[in-house]
Formats: structure tokens, C-alpha cells, sequence
């Protein structure tokens, strides 16, 4: 009964691994930039576009009249923004800290059918395409300019639009201020795909909102499939996301709705806001927990930790914590992995023990399996007689990995989704923990770790079970090529430690046989 547990638990985790690997890789559609989806969405017939269309007459709004456009550009130490008076929005926000693999500065990307924080006095956003009017000029905040403001104003007989965003030196966030006038109500979206850098390896890129404290994340497929989703009370804020980087609007006034849906492909989100002054707080920019949970809107919700998310923060923490100390997130990873090991070492020194003391009595049993075989009960009562006679847990191997599996799941989520670990080295060949390992070097060896741990460590399986044991260290060294490198150094490690731990009990279990 013993082997069948065990053989069940490494199958049931290497299904659970299979089963990430599967989300990450074919969860997604082919890798693309905001790049290239914006060369595609310029090659679309405009006709088959929704958004946006003209205002309605009573609005007053002269459809004739022909402002140019104006660009204005705001920098601080993190960033370069681009904002337009063409629907009072962003074009562009580029990241000083943060490169792509060719080198490049990453730039988020406003597209022009659907530009970040329209407005809309229905899910149109017709306001997009209106020019303002701005007097202000370009912004650079320093030390010695740490805060700015930028105005946009539109005005009509019907109608008033002023739009205040007010920037912080030192911040990707920034505090944007709509008084609207003349409108019952509006709509204000993120737009589309804006927080959407690429979505290769991505578990989930698109829409995000947190009712309460329960985090939704939606995809265009599902939206067309179960219609469109609203929420208007509990609603702490609204987002668009891939793995390492979002946009998202925290309103600081009551809402009157908000809605998700899907529009030609795309997947929207946006905030139905009531007439008058309203305020929100934007954050366009990466996913670095310590600085989104300084905010204290919420915001760190975005990064998903998974199930074990109350073991996998601490340990994220952790990590954190030996990387202030060596500065390298390779040495960070290794010592956590120790770290976390420690306190399984009795239970698993324990476990050994029970293991070898089941192999030892490995001929009894299977003499009393072939004695009962025809009756089941009467070969139970043997064996459970036998396990208390030799003071034998059988379960007693299984043990430790069972209260193993939720620490490595809450690793396994940490190493896969930290933007800490983006473009991080390691050494030598190891550039960018958060890839995998170009030479496979890596995976290779932790393959082969796995086959010593297996040869040294007792078993109570028959040769048949035994040879199908054996496949596992071959599955996983092929799973892990594509799996980043932190997380393989993470396994590898795990392993190391487990052959020495394997080692020192087989010693003491030789020494005690000899004496």
C-alpha cells in the first residue's frame, strides 16, 4: 500500500507540473509585441471598428472644426511618457530600468482605435478622438522639480472636459483628475491592450479587476462565451496585464459601474464615473511588489501567487532579503532552498528511516501478499500486524513529500511569475534567471541528479515499478529545458541537498548494521 501511495504522489506531481508547464505555453497565442499588434490593427478595414464614432448632435460639438494634434512628453528617473491632445490620453510610456532581449527599452504602447484612459459617454468612447486644448509644455521632474502637473481642457455649448494629471518624481504612478460637466455619466477605460507588453510565456495577459479581495482575471475567448461582466460595488480597481507588467486605474471616487467585455477580439475594461470631479490613481509600469503594496490601494493583488500564496510571499520576502545581502538572485535562490529545507530535515530523516526499515521487511510482506492474496482482509490484518511488530510507519515515506508539495508549489509560483528575476544573472552562462537555460546545461544535471537520489534512496517497489521510477528523471529533465533558469537552479539544488541528506542517513544506517 506504501509504494502505491508514493508512486501516486510523484506521478500526481509531475501531472501538476505538466499541467503549468501546459497553462504557460499553450495558454497563450503566438508571441507578439504591442508592436506588431498595432501594425496589424492599422492593416483592419476601419469600417470594422466600433470605436470611435462621431458625437451625437445635441451634444453641440462642431465635427467640422480641425485642431492639430500636440504631443507633450513627461520624464522623470523611471520613465518617458508621451501624452497627446488627441482624446487628452497617452500614446507611450517607456521604462528606464527595463529592457527587452534585443536591448531595447520596453514602451508601452497606446493603440489609436481605443487610446488609454478614454472617455466615452457610452462604451464608444467617442471622446477619444477629440482634440483638447493644452498650454502646458514638456515636463522633466528631478530633484529639484518633483512634482508637475499637465492640463487638458475641451469645451462645447453642451459640454465641458478638464483633465489634470499631476506626476511624481521617482514613481511610475501618477493621480489623474476628470471634471466633467454637461454629461450625466462617462466611461473611462484603460484601453486597448495598454499594460500589455508581450504575452509570450504569459499564464494570463489581458483584463484584470479585485472586487473585495478576490482577484478576476478575463480573456477575450471567455468574455465571448459568457457575455460581458459588471461590478459596481466592491470594486477596488481595474487593470490590464501580462507577466511582468499592467496598467491599471484605482478610482478614488464612487463608481457608478464598471464593466468587462469583448469587443472584435479585444478585451476591454472600463469605469462608468458620474457627472462633476472625479479622481483616479494610474499605475502604468512593472510588477514590483514592495512598491505596489506601499501604495495601499491594493494594487500587489495583481501579482498572483497562487493557491499557497500565504507560504509563497513570505518566502518571496525571503528571497529578497538574501539578495540584499549577496546581490545576486542565483545565490538568493540557493540559499533559500537551504532555508526552507531545514525544517524538513527531521521529518524527512524520519521518513528514510521508516522506508529502510520497510525495505528490511520487504521479504514477510510479499510472503504474506502471496499467502492471502485470495483474501484481502485477512492480508491487511497480516500486514498491519507485521508494521507494529517491526515499529513501522508505512506511510511514513510519503510523509515528507506531501508536506513538501505546498512550499515547492509556492516557490515554483515565486521563481515563474518575479519581475526581480527578469534579465537577473546568475554566472557564467546563466544571464537571465527568469529564461531557460540556453545550453540546457542545467536541466541535464539536475536530471542526473535526480537518477543518484533514486539509486540511493530504499525502496520497497517491485523491478517493474522500479523501471517506471526511472522515466521520471528522463520527463522531467526534458520538461525543465523551457522552464526559466531560477527555477531549475531551485530544483537542482533540492536535489543536491537531497543525495547529501541521502548519503549521511544510508552512513548511519551502515554503521548502525555493522555495530
Amino acid at each position: 500500500m506504501d509504494r502505491n501511495v508514493f508512486l501516486a504522489i510523484i506521478i500526481s506531481i509531475a501531472i501538476l507540473i505538466v499541467y503549468q508547464y501546459y497553462t504557460m505555453h499553450t495558454a497563450t497565442p503566438p508571441k507578439t509585441t504591442q508592436k506588431q499588434d498595432k501594425e496589424v490593427a492599422k492593416d483592419q478595414p476601419k469600417e470594422n471598428i466600433n470605436y470611435p464614432s462621431s458625437l451625437p448632435s445635441q451634444y453641440g460639438i462642431d465635427k467640422t472644426t480641425k485642431n492639430i494634434e500636440k504631443e507633450i512628453i513627461i520624464e522623470n528617473n523611471l520613465y518617458t511618457a508621451v501624452f497627446t491632445t488627441r482624446g487628452a490620453s497617452i500614446k507611450t510610456i517607456t521604462f528606464k530600468n527595463y529592457k527587452d532581449k534585443s536591448g531595447n527599452f520596453i514602451t508601452l504602447r497606446g493603440d489609436e482605435t481605443l487610446s488609454p484612459l478614454a472617455l466615452g459617454i457610452d462604451e464608444n468612447f467617442q471622446f477619444s478622438n477629440l482634440i483638447f486644448n493644452s498650454t502646458s509644455s514638456n515636463i522633466k521632474l528631478d530633484g529639484s522639480n518633483p512634482t508637475a502637473s499637465l492640463v487638458f481642457e475641451y469645451s462645447s455649448p453642451e459640454i465641458s472636459i478638464r483633465r489634470t494629471f499631476t506626476f511624481t518624481n521617482n514613481d511610475y504612478s501618477f493621480i489623474l483628475k476628470d471634471e466633467v460637466k454637461g454629461i450625466n455619466n462617462y466611461w473611462i477605460t484603460i484601453g486597448k491592450d495598454f499594460g500589455i507588453y508581450e504575452k509570450e510565456d504569459s499564464v494570463h495577459h489581458g483584463p484584470v479587476v479585485l472586487k473585495d479581495a478576490d482577484r478576476i482575471e478575463f480573456t477575450s475567448a471567455d468574455l465571448v462565451k459568457s457575455g460581458a461582466k459588471s461590478y459596481n460595488q466592491g470594486l477596488k480597481w481595474i487593470a490590464q496585464e501580462d507577466k511582468y507588467f499592467f496598467s491599471s486605474i484605482v478610482p478614488k471616487t464612487p463608481i457608478i459601474d464598471s464593466k468587462v467585455w469583448s469587443s472584435h477580439g479585444n478585451a476591454i475594461v472600463a469605469l462608468k464615473m458620474p457627472e462633476g470631479s472625479n479622481e483616479y490613481f494610474i499605475y502604468s509600469g512593472p510588477k514590483e511588489y514592495d512598491r505596489l503594496k506601499k501604495y495601499g490601494v491594493g494594487l500587489e493583488h495583481i501579482i498572483d501567487f497562487g493557491l499557497f500564496s500565504i507560504l509563497a510571499i513570505p518566502l518571496f520576502w525571503v528571497m529578497k532579503f538574501f539578495y540584499n545581502i549577496f546581490h545576486n538572485y542565483g545565490l538568493a535562490i540557493i540559499m533559500l532552498t537551504i532555508l526552507t529545507r531545514i525544517p524538513f530535515i527531521p521529518i524527512i530523516n524520519r521518513g528514510m528511516t521508516s522506508m529502510k526499515k520497510v525495505q528490511e521487511i520487504q521479504p514477510k510482506m510479499l510472503e504474506i501478499r502471496e499467502k492471502y492474496k485470495k483474501d484481502p482482509q485477512k492480508m491487511n490484518q497480516e500486514l498491519m500486524a507485521l508494521y507494529k511488530k517491526h515499529k513501522v510507519n508505512p506511510f511514513g515515506g510519503c510523509l515528507p513529500i506531501l508536506l513538501q508539495i505546498p512550499v515547492f508549489f509556492a516557490l515554483f509560483k515565486i521563481l515563474s511569475i518575479s519581475i526581480e528575476l527578469r534579465g537577473a544573472p546568475f554566472m557564467l552562462w546563466i544571464t537571465d534567471l527568469s529564461s531557460k537555460d540556453p545550453y540546457y546545461i542545467l536541466p541535464i544535471i539536475m536530471g542526473v541528479t535526480m537518477v543518484i537520489q533514486q539509486k540511493m534512496t530504499p525502496s520497497t517497489m517491485d523491478p517493474k515499478q522500479q523501471k517506471l521510477m526511472m522515466l521520471l528523471p528522463i520527463i522531467f529533465t526534458f520538461l525543465f529545458f523551457t522552464f526559466p533558469s531560477g527555477l531549475v537552479l531551485y530544483w537542482l539544488v533540492n536535489n543536491i541537498l537531497g543525495i547529501a541528506q541521502q548519503f549521511y542517513m544510508n552512513r548511519k544506517a551502515a554503521k548502525s548494521e555493522s555495530a
